[in-house]
């Protein structure tokens, strides 16, 4: 049983749930899921956790995430990306210091508003099934974080804008063109986009799905399988001695006596904890009044 992340580079035309489907027949394994769903047209970073790791599926997602992408000016779509059906063309009469002023107005924090064609629930319905059906209903304005915006090259013949965008979780991508277009006055829709990486999953190291398939072939897999505690490597680490493994087998609370090195100095507000054969047991919390070890979150199991 395999018990970790893998990061995986999504092809285009595959959803993340046929990423997902696919890795579940190579690894025969059911326990997989993704952490962030990416548009079939887009590629990328797509880490995968797997077993004991889907516990992390919402931490991973929680991540800042970085893209590549390239704005096409002047035209406006439904899908707000270029598969979409043509709502509107107009002139771009803005220069480049204009248009780089526009998307720089857009570093910090703004409320964007989902797209139709998401896959936002709204009364046990996807929006893009509504959409596809013709459908608009109204939907709320989200806050999204947009750290940085940079222009890596700027075409004024194609009138195609390239950025890199990093921004935290829940923004879309596409609709953040849409919305520059729309201040510029001119429109604009999404090319083409690449998830260059989440948190610190990179694009350099993810593999294709026929890497994975060769590497499962080769039983070399293990090799590219980060560990389930890889996220919080940051975090100091405690182990626990072996005489008090039935506390935390059991996610119970413990203190500083039960440590294997029990004059270890801990500062750290969370720790990783481990047992005494080195086996990850979960987060926890230290309470420094109490002298008091608190379970956050277990991945025994």
């Amino acid at each position: 049983m395999i018990d970790g992340i893998i990061n995986i580079y999504k092809e285009k035309g595959y959803t993340s749930h046929d990423v997902v489907a696919i890795m579940r027949g190579i690894l025969k394994i059911k326990k997989i899921g993704h952490t962030g769903t990416l548009d079939p047209d887009a590629i990328g970073v797509l880490p995968v956790c797997i077993g004991r790791a889907t516990k992390l599926v919402d931490l991973i997602t929680d991540k800042d995430k970085t893209y590549e992408a390239v704005l096409k000016l002047g035209i406006t779509t439904d899908t707000q990306d270029i598969t979409g059906k043509v709502l509107k063309t107009s002139l771009v009469t803005s220069d480049f210091t204009e248009i780089q002023d526009v998307i720089k107005s857009y570093i910090g924090e703004y409320l964007q508003l989902p797209p139709m064609y998401s896959a936002i629930k709204v009364d046990g319905k996807r929006l893009y099934e509504l959409a596809r059906q013709g459908k608009e209903i109204e939907r709320e304005r989200r806050r999204v974080i947009i750290k940085d915006i940079r222009i890596l090259e700027y075409s004024k013949d194609n009138q195609e804008v390239s950025v890199l965008v990093e921004c935290g979780k829940g923004t879309y991508i596409r609709t953040l063109l849409h919305d520059i277009g729309e201040t510029l006055g001119c429109g604009g829709t999404m090319k083409c986009l690449s998830r260059i990486a989440v948190g610190s999953f990179s694009i350099d190291k993810a593999l294709k799905l026929g890497e994975i398939e060769m590497l499962v072939s080769e039983n070399k897999l293990g090799e590219y399988v980060m560990s389930v505690d890889y996220i919080f490597l940051s975090y100091d680490r405690v182990q626990v001695d072996r005489n008090f493994h039935k506390l935390i087998y059991n996610g119970n609370a413990f203190g500083t006596m039960h440590l294997l090195h029990p004059h270890q100095c801990v500062d750290a507000n969370l720790v990783r904890v481990y047992d005494a054969d080195d086996i990850f047991i979960g987060i926890y919390r230290f309470d420094q009044e109490k002298d008091l070890f608190k379970p956050v979150k277990m991945f025994l199991q």
